[in-house]
C-alpha cells in the first residue's frame, strides 16, 4: 500500500519510489495518472487498474497474482490507499488469504489540511465525502450536529457551494470553517471564516471553487444543547405560525435560531408543494 503525493510530485519517500520500481505490478486507481507518476521519477511498471467500479474483480485478480510469488504495490491517484479511496476491499481480501500487507507511508489531504489549519489540537473525525445528495447530506450532517470534535470533510469542487450552504444550514452559521484547496499545488490556498459566510466567499471569485476541497469545521461546544428539536418543531408548525413555533422551539430546547429557522422554512418549503 502505497502513499503518493496529493498534487506535488516531489512528495514521495524515497521508500515509496523503491517499491515501486521493485513491483511486479501497480494495481492503480486510473492507470493514466500514476502513468505520470511514473514517467516524472523515470520508472516503469505493469500497470493493473483497480477503482471504484472493478475493486471486487481485482482483488480477486492481485490475490491470483500473489499467490504466484509476485509482489503487487496499490496505488490510489492521491494520497494514502483505502483512506476515502479504493484499496480497502483488496487488503481484506489479501489478508484473508494469508498473505502479508505492509503500508508505505506518505501524504493524506486530510493531515495536510489538519497541520496547516490552525484548529485546536483536539479530536477529530474523519469523514471523507459526504453524500452527493442534498437531503441525504443534510440527514448525515445532522446525526454529526453534537460531536465535539473538529469535523473533516472532502468535497468536490461541482459540490462545494451546496456542501458548504447545507453545512451552515445543518450545523449552525457560527462556526468556524477552514476551506483548503489545491493542497500542495501551485494555487494552494486556506480560508478561515464562520460558516454562514463561507458560500460568499466562494461565489465571489471561481477561482476559489476550483480543485479539490478539505473543509475542517469547528467541533460543537460543550456549552451547545444537544436536543433532537425537529420533531417539536414540526408539532408545533402545525399549529402556529412559522415565526411562534421556532421562537418556542428554542425556548424549549435551546437550540441556535438560525438553524431551527432555516430547518422551517424548508419543512413550509414542502408543505406549500403538496
Amino acid at each position: 500500500m502505497v502513499a503518493t503525493p496529493i498534487g506535488n510530485l516531489e512528495d514521495i519517500s524515497s521508500r515509496a519510489l523503491d517499491s515501486l520500481a521493485r513491483a511486479d505490478a501497480i494495481a492503480a486507481e486510473d492507470t493514466r495518472v500514476t502513468a505520470r507518476l511514473l514517467e516524472h521519477h523515470h520508472l516503469h511498471g505493469k500497470l493493473i487498474a483497480v477503482h471504484e467500479h472493478n475493486e471486487r474483480q481485482s482483488a480477486e485478480r492481485i490475490v491470483r497474482e500473489l499467490a504466484q510469488g509476485k509482489n503487487i504495490a496499490l496505488v490510489t491517484d492521491a494520497g494514502t490507499p483505502g483512506v476515502a479511496d479504493p484499496g480497502a476491499l483488496v487488503v481484506a481480501r489479501a489478508r484473508a488469504a494469508g498473505f502479508k500487507v505492509v503500508p508505505i507511508p506518505g501524504p493524506n489531504a486530510a493531515v495536510t489540511a489538519l497541520s496547516a489549519a490552525g484548529l485546536p489540537d483536539a479530536p477529530f473525525l474523519f469523514f471523507g465525502f459526504l453524500p452527493p445528495k442534498s437531503t441525504a447530506r443534510r440527514r448525515t450532517l445532522e446525526s454529526l450536529r453534537s460531536l465535539p470534535y473538529a469535523l473533516v470533510f472532502y468535497e468536490a469542487p461541482h459540490r462545494i457551494v451546496e456542501s458548504v450552504a447545507d453545512l451552515a444550514a445543518t450545523l449552525g452559521p457560527d462556526r468556524s470553517l477552514v476551506l483548503a484547496r489545491e493542497l500542495t499545488k501551485m494555487f494552494e490556498e486556506f480560508h478561515r471564516c464562520p460558516l454562514g459566510d463561507a458560500v460568499k466567499w466562494l461565489q465571489e471569485n471561481p477561482n476559489r471553487r476550483r480543485g479539490e476541497f478539505v473543509l475542517l469545521v469547528e467541533g460543537a461546544s460543550e456549552a451547545e444543547p444537544d436536543h433532537n428539536w425537529e420533531p417539536i418543531l414540526t408539532a408545533l408548525l402545525e399549529e402556529m405560525p412559522l415565526a411562534r413555533a421556532v421562537k418556542l422551539t428554542c425556548g424549549i430546547t435551546g437550540a441556535k435560531k438560525n438553524a431551527v429557522y432555516a430547518h422551517a422554512l424548508r419543512l413550509a418549503g414542502k408543505t406549500e408543494k403538496r
